[in-house]
């Protein structure tokens, strides 16, 4: 007989008996079952699945034997002969569901096809426990409620539930039974403590500062009041200044980059803190007086980044603002506005500008920024980098340390700049130099780290082509005319949290990250050992600035001194086991130097 024949009988064979064949009323093994999305009908028509239910799994610190035999994630697992196929030779082998059965006298059976289903209580409930947002705010909102709405990081424990509340509602306590501070959620503290103990790890010069000064307390008597990003790194370095003995009240200077529960972490430990994610306009002037404006307490020192904090005492405080003693500046547009009044004639207190210092300019700017850009646009974004068009506007730190990681992965990068010498860095490292308007229709990602105001026109953002990028590294949210798109002829649309669609009348779509606000602190984070660097230059600042005699410092921008800068270079050398060269008496006379330093003059930064 030859082989077509036999097969032929064979089906033949098996499609009678199949129809005669009564299922039984029990399997071997009953199948679970579940219903397929949409899209995955074919394969469980082929293949029976198992899908998880959901489940509440315990807190492993209560329960750490997750993986014990009452797991019932473990229990529901399918034998391992489950996902073998039969053998046709073994005749007492259970079979799948749909498998071919033969029984020794060569009877051709189907599986029985008996379903049984497995119910969990409260199934549909559990589903439905997710996070969401109701109440004065949607996902699709009006223009003039983008800015104040509340979302969080990714590092961020916060309960949506308190999300319908203001901050400013709310009367909470810490359990000492404190109430001078306004933060999202005083429960989360032990969230935020965890965050700022990984944080002391990664920022060695600080904790070595605390560690050397904190029986002299060179800060006793200080009332610093403090308006920087509240993020765990600040939180090491707040709890520094208050372990070298100053007082300190604190507020943010950026409505989205807090993380809430270091801010609650803080309020916890006792510092007055008043600043969460997703402040309003008004919110943040609010929590900038709250800290300023106490009775009984005069603050003699400011810590400012972006001088907010210093322009609203000077204007509204004029009395306070003549009784500081010094101010510490670390923005360049914060030190901008800080010239202006010198030049002016109107700064009657001595500032040190900390940002043209050789640490902070060349760290926190170059290093810090070379790799929080790539960390912020692919949180936000998913992009991928290799080949798109981008344009950086600005060739200063910022932007070098931006051009320098969008080229390594591929990106082709374009560059604004209005200074010849930065321009012709620009073009030494390779990079095309454009006008705006030449490459604002081609250009997949716009970024602007100029600390200037309208670098990015509503004329560039109609020119724009669909799905463009746009974002921000400067301090500001100048940089980009964002006021201009709240019109009525545009839509916008929040996808995720710091996410906007801005969308034209003919569906071209703009994706604006973080308002236009700072990307990297709004929309991911940044090094934790460059901020070390960053903070440790400004508490070697203030205590300078506290502790110089009467007549050092004049009604003036002072740059921080070159020793002090060497001496926050050389605590963080002891990290990468580095071991620095020492003159000789010899070569310190041939150089003209000390042979402890300073090595470099004042105006060296580069």
């Amino acid at each position: 007989m030859s082989v077509q024949v036999a097969a032929a009988k064979m089906a033949e064979v098996e499609l009678r008996d199949v129809g005669k064949e009564k299922p039984s009323a029990q399997p071997p093994h009953p199948i679970i079952a579940v219903t397929p999305a949409a899209g995955e009908k074919a394969a469980a028509a082929a293949e029976p699945t198992l899908a998880a239910p959901p489940l509440t799994v315990p807190n492993p610190e209560s329960s750490p034997a997750l993986l014990s035999s009452a797991n019932p994630v473990k229990a529901l697992q399918p034998p391992a002969s489950a996902m073998k196929r039969s053998d046709p030779h073994n005749h007492h082998r259970h079979h799948r569901e749909g498998e071919a059965m033969v029984s020794p006298d060569g009877t051709v059976t189907e599986a029985p096809r008996t379903v049984k289903k497995i119910q969990f209580a409260d199934q549909k409930q559990e589903f439905n426990k997710r996070p969401t947002k109701i109440g004065r705010r949607s996902l699709s909102r009006s223009i003039s409620q983008s800015s104040t709405d509340s979302y969080s990081s990714a590092a961020s424990y916060t309960d949506s539930s308190d999300d319908e509340t203001s901050p400013r509602d709310k009367q909470q306590k810490n359990s000492k039974g404190n109430s001078d501070f306004c933060v999202k959620n005083i429960k989360q503290a032990e969230f935020g403590r965890r965050e700022i103990e990984i944080a002391e790890q990664e920022m060695p010069a600080l904790m070595a500062l605390r560690k050397r000064a904190q029986g002299e307390k060179p800060l006793a008597g200080a009332k610093i009041v403090g308006c920087t990003h509240i993020t765990a790194q600040t939180a090491v370095l707040i709890e520094t200044l208050g372990a070298l003995g100053a007082q300190c009240r604190w507020a943010a200077c950026n409505i989205y980059s807090t993380l809430n529960e270091v801010a609650a972490a803080l309020a916890e430990s006792g510092f007055p803190v008043f600043s969460w994610k997703g402040e309003s306009e008004d919110d943040f002037w609010w929590c900038i007086d709250r800290c300023v404006n106490v009775e009984g307490w005069q603050p003699n020192m400011i810590l400012d980044d972006g001088g907010d904090l210093t322009h609203w005492i000077y204007k509204k405080y004029p009395n306070m603002f003549k009784k500081i003693k010094g101010i510490v500046e670390e923005s360049v547009t914060g030190v901008h506005r800080l010239y202006q009044l010198s030049k002016a004639g109107k700064l009657c207190v001595p500032a040190m500008n900390v940002n043209d210092s050789v640490t902070k300019q060349k760290f926190d700017n170059l290093y810090c920024c070379r790799e929080s850009i790539l960390d912020g646009l692919k949180r936000t974004t998913d992009m991928m980098f290799g080949g798109k068009q981008v344009v950086v506007c600005g060739y200063g730190e910022v932007g070098k340390g931006c051009c320098a990681a969008l080229k390594a992965m591929g990106s082709i990068v374009y560059v604004t700049e209005i200074d010849p010498i930065c321009a012709l860095q620009a073009c030494m490292d390779g990079f095309r130099l454009v006008k705006l308007n030449e490459v604002i229709r081609q250009v997949d990602i716009v970024i602007t780290c100029t600390g200037n105001k309208n670098v990015v026109t509503r004329e560039h953002l109609d020119r724009m082509k669909n799905g463009c990028i746009v974002c921000n590294m400067g301090h500001s949210n100048t940089e980009i005319d964002v006021a201009s798109l709240r019109t009525p002829e545009l839509t916008w649309e929040r996808v995720r949290s710091q996410v906007d669609h801005v969308i034209w009348p003919d569906g071209k779509r703009v994706v604006l990250l973080a308002e236009g606000r700072l990307l990297n602190l709004s929309c991911s984070t940044v090094p934790t050992f460059v901020l070390s660097i960053t903070a440790t230059t400004q508490a070697l600042a203030l205590i300078e600035l506290y502790n110089a005699p009467e007549g050092r410092y004049k009604q003036d921008v002072y740059l921080l001194p070159k020793k002090m800068d060497e001496y926050v270079a050389s605590l963080h050398l002891p990290t990468f086991d580095a071991h620095l060269t020492e003159l000789s008496d010899e070569q310190a006379k041939y150089l003209g130097l000390n042979k402890n330093g300073p090595f470099k003059p004042n105006y060296y930064r580069y």
